[in-house]
């Protein structure tokens, strides 16, 4: 019975997997971490934005909140470009990743508001 038991169970992992059923929650698998690079830039700090996907599916179309957001040096906009109270993230290529500097006096509370997942 214990054996019987094993295998349907394996099966039943197995079928998770290549349904593509172990997909992650989206949004809530990236996470951004932000720190003080030390630089100063026209008297305010440099702030260092890591955007890691922690899904082990690829992400794309990665959206975060950046309304308010203002920065005194240009972000390059390939990483993160301004998209109405929205900023997209990487030209909405896949992010494992990806690190951007701005300056500012205060940290900006960004926020994931969307992503799009992808099972293989």
């Amino acid at each position: 019975m214990k054996t019987v038991f094993k295998v349907l169970f394996v099966v039943f992992l197995f079928g998770l997997v290549t349904q593509g059923n172990c997909q992650c929650a989206g949004a809530s698998a990236i996470t951004v971490e932000q720190t003080k690079t030390g630089q100063v830039v026209e008297g305010k700090p440099q702030w260092s934005v890591t955007v890691t996907n922690t899904c082990l599916c690829t992400q794309t179309n990665v959206y975060l909140s950046c309304n308010g957001f203002q920065s005194v040096e240009n972000v390059d906009s390939s990483i993160l470009s301004k998209q109405g109270d929205e900023c997209l993230v990487n030209s909405g290529n896949p992010v494992q990743k990806l690190t951007f500097t701005y300056t500012w006096d205060q940290e900006f509370p960004f926020t994931v508001v969307k992503s799009q997942v992808s099972c293989s």
